[in-house]
């Protein structure tokens, strides 16, 4: 039977020997949908509650950086434990554990009795049951379609990030502004529990073995020292640290620049957070299409310069809308990145070592709480503004430098390739 082409080959019924997997596919993808949304919802919402109670931008990336600073510490061990432990038994029990810590917070917002350390310590469970994404459910959208479809399918789960980080913080500076802090987790934890319910329903199938604690530093290190050996994948990783570093905690000033620089309401910061995810939005319905044009180097280190100059040009809109606009053209470059950046690792990897090197790759993302307490404290310095440009320009430099290694690394492999084959003949 002929591939179908778009989207449609994704939703497409499989054939016999593959029973299940577009059902599969189906679910994961709207389960991703529900958590990604809510997940940027938060981020906004807590960061609006932050500068209202504190007027700091420090103290906004700090509770930023709870979110996502378990990804750091956890993101390895997570890959190990996803290999042994039920994937599905996983996304089932973070996504209830997660509802649980956003009911916690609407009470206390109910109640009048919410602080900033309350809402830092729900992102802090949050971001330990993110920890998990990259080696369970992101994994499982990778393995849940064809090989041919892989990238296909990468890309529209890519997309459907990019769209919930578009409206995740649009509704959330919406209901923030109308119903508190209490409304807006009151509506989170439902979004969780309904994803808790979608995962509940997932036929999966997988070989389950003990998890031996003592044997975590060894799969470690086998881990790392693959991903340090394969050009490709260490390339990945290089970069991924660079933008997470010094990229993408940009956002986190996005709502002491809309605020206190172009003087808009908590409606149009949530606005201006999500122009970059409608860049991203429009960049990934171009990848979704068909196959990613060019190399994958070529795209991921390209589309994260692309981000990189047009985050720098955002502080120095004279306007709003012009600021909006940059941050726009910035997602064609994120979506770019995004993509290649799990596309590549599922595509390279041996299945057998998989969940670890996607575990290595949620800890380069975890790398992000350091840049955002970096842009926080450097806000405290030269304002928001000069934060983000100071902090961008840096990454560019790094990525610039990443790709440099990158692509040197793969022009010489052929040459050593070549070399080790004459020895043979010899």
């Amino acid at each position: 039977m002929p591939r179908r082409p778009g989207l449609r080959a994704l939703f497409a019924a499989p054939p016999p020997e593959s029973a299940g997997q577009g059902r599969n596919f189906l679910r994961l993808w709207s389960i991703g949908g529900c958590v990604n949304a809510m997940r940027w919802f938060e981020v906004l919402a807590a960061a609006l509650f932050t500068l209202d109670a504190t007027g700091s931008g420090l103290a906004v990336a700090v509770v930023s950086a709870a979110r996502t600073m378990p990804m750091l510490f956890l993101g390895a061990f997570a890959g190990v434990m996803s290999e042994a432990v039920d994937r599905k038994r996983v996304l089932v029990i973070g996504q209830l554990t997660t509802a649980a810590a956003s009911a916690t917070v609407a009470i206390l917002g109910a109640t009048g009795s919410a602080r900033p350390w309350h809402v830092a310590l729900a992102a802090l469970v949050a971001g330990t049951v993110w920890s998990t994404e990259m080696s369970t459910r992101r994994r499982m959208v990778g393995e849940s379609v064809p090989p041919a479809l892989v990238p296909r399918a990468l890309a529209l789960d890519t997309l459907t990030n990019s769209v919930t980080r578009m409206i995740g913080p649009i509704i959330a500076g919406t209901l923030y502004e109308f119903a508190g802090l209490a409304g807006a987790f009151a509506l989170s934890a439902l979004v969780y529990l309904f994803a808790a319910l979608l995962a509940a329903g997932l036929p999966h199938q997988q070989e389950i073995r003990r998890l031996v604690l003592s044997h975590v530093p060894r799969d470690l290190a086998e881990g790392f020292s693959y991903a340090r050996g394969h050009t490709v994948i260490a390339g990945v990783l290089l970069v991924t640290i660079a933008m997470n570093l010094l990229g993408f905690p940009y956002a986190a000033l996005v709502a002491p620049i809309g605020r206190q620089h172009f003087m808009v309401s908590p409606a149009l910061v949530g606005m201006m957070a999500a122009s970059e995810s409608f860049g991203a939005f429009l960049g990934g319905l171009w990848l979704t299409g068909g196959d990613p044009p060019g190399s994958g180097r070529k795209l991921m280190v390209g589309g994260s310069l692309l981000f990189l100059v047009c985050a720098a040009l955002m502080p120095l809109a004279p306007v709003f809308p012009l600021a909006c606009a940059l941050l726009v053209a910035g997602g064609f470059g994120s979506a770019a990145f995004a993509n290649m950046q799990t596309s590549l690792i599922i595509t390279h990897a041996p299945p057998h070592i998989r969940s670890r090197l996607m575990g290595l790759l949620t800890v380069c993302i975890g790398s992000g709480p350091v840049g955002i307490l970096l842009v926080g404290a450097l806000a405290s310095l030269l304002g928001p503004l000069g934060a983000v440009d100071a902090i961008e320009l840096t990454g560019l430099a790094a990525v610039a430098v990443a790709g440099l290694v990158w692509r040197r690394r793969e022009n010489r492999q052929p040459l050593i390739v070549a070399r080790e084959a004459w020895g043979e003949e010899r």
